[in-house]
């Protein structure tokens, strides 16, 4: 019989997806990033940090979603809200994992983006930031919020450019945080007051990257659309659009696939995963907890030299509108941030030049910086992208960092740096 008194914010079939199948003791390394100390009458000790333990002791709190009025208490949050949402994400993090163009799954999408949101909400860490967000102190009100806001982070991940990074080829392979759903922004550094306690780096911050491991090897990276454009502006900056509860459209032909990483960069991802953790991560293997060995900066902006979690600019067509019609004889138009016609900014004239500017000045530098060899392909004129330039298309790429930047504004000649402590 099912345990709803045993409430995982981390699903056990999502752990699972971390330990590998070859494996008979199905039980990670798991690390408490802050033990208790415990003070007895003459004595005090800390627990131990590190454990060996299955994913049914890992990532739960009991009761954690049992509502109480009064005499009366429900698990059905628990049993039919998370369940129903656990039953299709489960399906769609499968699909993802192992995605493949020209594949384009709807019902998979959407569960995707439902699953993501609410793991994002339903861990202590996620808990703690919608309190203060809808300041609410009782935790019956808070998991009631929490179901009325379960698509707020939708939108603007639906407008992302998606790419899924593979791992197969590194010893080391993804960890699991207490907070899955990981966001990471070069401007806002562990110690900064974007990140302080249960405090994230929002979404719609221009530099704002969302992560999501699906699986031991498969990690999805989603990525603000005018960051990829402007990669020169303040990271820190609202991107344009950030309206949350809206209607958008999303395109599977722009999701990037073929991405291989390094042990390095694998290592470097499951630095930002421990460091944006709330108090527990886990792993396979116990040297996979420690990247901060592994890896040759703690500066979080020079993680993977600043290009760590990019998707590549030259995969990443540059479209200003889309227009939809129905069966109806209605039609719909959006512009590539969302904005309807008769909507602030839609179709932005200067916008739209400086990010032209900006664009191909960006493809230039990920030309000169990567060579031929793309890191990432999309699926474009019925085909995917080729995994590397030929010597005529690279020669094209290269050419464009110097011609466009010299016609860009001088603030953005220069990739922003924030400057302070970094760690």
């Amino acid at each position: 019989m099912p345990d709803y008194t045993r409430n995982h914010y981390v699903p056990e079939w999502y752990q699972y997806r971390f330990l590998p199948n070859d494996r008979k003791e199905k039980k990670f390394y798991y690390l408490d990033l802050n033990p208790e100390t415990i003070f007895l009458e003459e004595r005090s000790y800390r627990r131990n940090a590190l454990l060996r333990w299955g994913p049914k002791r890992c990532f739960y709190e009991s009761d954690l979603y049992r509502t109480k009025f009064g005499g009366w208490e429900s698990t059905e949050i628990e049993e039919k809200f998370f369940g129903k949402i656990d039953s299709s994400g489960r399906s769609a993090i499968a699909y993802f994992a192992t995605f493949q163009h020209p594949s384009a799954k709807a019902e998979a999408f959407h569960a995707l983006l439902l699953y993501m949101s609410t793991q994002k909400l339903r861990t202590p860490k996620g808990f703690a930031y919608l309190s203060h967000l809808t300041k609410l102190s009782d935790k019956n009100l808070v998991l009631f919020k929490m179901q009325e806001l379960q698509q707020i982070f939708c939108a603007l991940w639906t407008e992302c450019i998606w790419s899924i990074a593979d791992a197969s080829n590194s010893e080391t392979k993804f960890i699991v945080s207490d907070h899955p759903v990981t966001v990471y922004n070069k401007g806002c550094f562990p110690a900064s007051q974007w990140c302080r306690g249960f405090k994230d780096p929002d979404i719609w911050l221009f530099g704002t990257h969302t992560l999501f491991p699906l699986s031991l090897d498969k990690l999805l990276i989603l990525t603000n659309l005018s960051w990829i454009r402007n990669p020169y502006e303040n990271p820190l900056k609202s991107r344009p659009n950030p309206n949350l509860f809206r209607d958008t459209i999303f395109n599977f032909m722009q999701i990037q696939t073929g991405r291989m990483l390094s042990d390095v960069e694998v290592n470097e991802i499951n630095f930002i995963i421990k460091k944006r953790a709330y108090r527990y991560i886990a792993a396979a293997k116990k040297e996979w907890l420690y990247p901060e060995e592994k890896i040759s900066t703690y500066h979080w902006d020079k993680l993977g030299n600043g290009y760590l979690l990019m998707p590549d600019p030259r995969s990443v067509s540059f479209s200003s509108e889309i227009v939809i019609g129905y069966n109806n004889n209605r039609a719909d138009r959006f512009d590539e941030y969302g904005r309807k016609p008769w909507q602030s900014g839609y179709n932005d004239k200067k916008q739209h030049d400086i990010e032209w500017y900006t664009t191909h000045a960006f493809q230039g530098e990920f030309a000169r910086v990567f060579g031929p060899k793309r890191r990432g392909q999309s699926f474009e004129n019925c085909r995917l992208d080729e995994a590397e330039d030929n010597p005529d298309y690279h020669t094209y790429h290269l050419s464009l960092e110097s011609e466009f930047k010299q016609k860009l504004p001088s603030k953005y000649r220069k990739r922003n740096k924030k400057k302070g402590n970094q760690k």
